[in-house]
């Protein structure tokens, strides 16, 4: 609460430190002189300008700052999932903690210079005694998500009857108009997401009010000279394409500002690790919920994110849809539910989850890759879980790439098989891991010792093994039963083969020498 109660009247206005100098700032103007304070203050400091926005800061981040220095209307070009519409939320973070206007006015006037008949005609009648109202950076910001249905009326507004016929006045008057969005949007930032979806007329409507602060409303020519920052999202190819934005308004956009996805891992497990809900809370009351700990492994979140790197570089993926970073985001809150669900089954008191969980948390996968033709042919599952293979195989190698797994192998060789799955127990799957000659001791790389605890343990242990079977060095079974290679059994299949081919050729033989002998015994 601030020590000094905000004005709340015109009188009380002209008397405080909001002078209309700085309440007749433009609100492009207000974001610049904003941010020039903002840059000021984290100058030298390690605090970034907008928090929340990972990966962006020597790319986007500065692109946008030279926009707002500018005052320029901008357009930020992207794929679906690359923080396009945080970022335009983000700008409300440059604008004033108070702002006021005419209390009752649709177009949220600034006091000292109204713009609508109905402020004028308040300020008129009331004076000073005129009621003033207080807008917060968050009520300054309106956004509108594009649809070839949006009519200008919609946007702009329109004449309404009722209104007319109730209050006297003439269809033409401007009180007889009910406003669109972008009015309304009137000393604030006005954001537009797929930009290219509206149609033509719409645009230039838009253009209109961005060049000359006119429009027309049910043919009534109406003077707004609007305060707005206007700015947009669109898909690059949208955007790029012809006949999806008019070039008018093309023109008149000041800044065209490229995003991206994640650049490396560490980048898009900060993102995951902000967005994804795994920070998950029980209610004590209730027996048998208590969970102490949830614990990710790093290397589980290196594959979520992996997964969605070489999806965007996998041929069957249609790369033009692209892959959003909410792919890793939702597989990582599927992948910690699935490892909540095991330990709640068992009693158990801390959450790990597994690389079993991730092939569990497909769900949230499928139906955020759009497939190419050949994607289609072979099944949006099959994709995914090669995609999952190779991630796997791909962070296995960052850290078991000199480790030595022949012991391990030959366990397997010699008839050594294993299931791991959600219907034991981490301590009983711990038992039966450690029949495996060799394998607690390769998980160095991962920290685990005898002290680590037995459900980290287990994570460990069946990544290696994972990772083992992406590079076809052990097999697993859908019913994640693991056991020898499909080349040992391979060869072990071609050699039954073999001896069986021997066993019939020396049957055949044998069949034939007793006829020959059936034959003489005749001559």
């Amino acid at each position: 609460m601030p020590s000094n109660p905000l004005p709340r009247t015109l009188g009380e206005l002209k008397a405080s430190a909001y002078t209309p100098a700085r309440v007749g700032r433009s609100v492009k103007d207000e974001l610049r002189d904003n941010l020039i304070a903002r840059l000021r203050k984290i100058a030298g400091a390690d605090e970034p300008l907008f928090p929340g926005i990972v990966g962006y800061e020597d790319t986007v981040i500065p692109q946008l700052v030279n926009a707002v220095l500018s005052r320029h209307n901008f357009i930020l070009l992207g794929l679906r999932g690359q923080a396009k519409s945080r970022i335009l939320r983000a700008l409300t973070t440059l604008l004033d903690a108070q702002s006021p206007y005419v209390a009752g006015s649709e177009l949220r006037d600034n006091p000292y210079a109204p713009l609508s008949k109905f402020s004028k005609d308040l300020i008129a009648s009331l004076g000073d005694d005129t009621p003033i109202a207080w807008m917060t950076p968050e009520e300054r910001y309106v956004e509108k998500l594009a649809t070839p249905d949006v009519t200008v009326a919609d946007l702009i507004g329109d004449v309404d009857p009722i209104k007319a016929a109730r209050s006297g006045h003439e269809l033409g008057s401007e009180l007889t108009m009910h406003y669109g969005l972008l009015p309304r949007a009137n000393r604030g930032i006005f954001a537009i997401n797929e930009l290219p979806d509206l149609a033509g007329k719409i645009q230039v409507a838009l253009f209109n009010i961005m060049q000359e602060g006119d429009v027309q409303i049910k043919g009534y020519p109406v003077r707004l000279e609007l305060d707005v920052a206007i700015v947009f999202s669109a898909n690059p190819e949208d955007y790029t394409a012809r006949g999806k934005i008019v070039t008018p308004l093309k023109d008149r956009i000041g800044s065209e500002i490229r995003t991206h996805y994640p650049e490396s891992l560490d980048e898009a497990i900060s993102i995951t690790e902000q967005e994804a809900w795994t920070a998950r809370t029980y209610d004590d009351a209730v027996e048998g919920t208590r969970i102490d700990n949830i614990f990710v492994p790093h290397y589980i979140r290196q594959i979520v994110e992996q997964i969605a790197f070489i999806a965007r570089e996998d041929k069957k993926v249609d790369k033009r849809s692209g892959v959003s970073q909410r792919l890793p985001i939702s597989t990582m809150e599927l992948v910690v539910s699935n490892a909540e669900r095991r330990a709640l089954l068992h009693g158990e008191s801390e959450v790990v989850p597994r690389v079993g969980d991730i092939f569990a948390a497909l769900p949230g996968i499928t139906g955020k890759i759009e497939l190419e033709y050949e994607g289609e042919l072979k099944g949006s599952e099959a994709v995914i879980r090669e995609i999952i293979r190779q991630a796997v195989a791909n962070i296995y190698d960052t850290y078991f790439t000199d480790t030595n797994t022949q012991q391990i192998e030959q366990w397997f060789n010699l008839g050594g098989s294993v299931e791991l799955n959600d219907k034991q127990p981490a301590k009983m799957v711990f038992k039966s891991l450690h029949e495996i000659q060799g394998l607690f001791e390769k998980l160095t790389p991962l920290k685990v010792n005898s002290r680590t605890p037995v459900e980290q343990a287990v994570s460990a242990a069946e990544f290696m093994l994972e990772g083992m079977t992406a590079h076809k060095k052990i097999s697993r079974s859908e019913a994640r039963t693991f056991t020898a290679g499909e080349k040992r059994r391979r060869n072990e299949d071609a050699a039954n083969l073999g001896e069986r081919a021997r066993d019939r050729l020396q049957e055949r033989d044998i069949e034939e020498i007793a006829r020959n002998r059936t034959r003489r015994g005749f001559n």
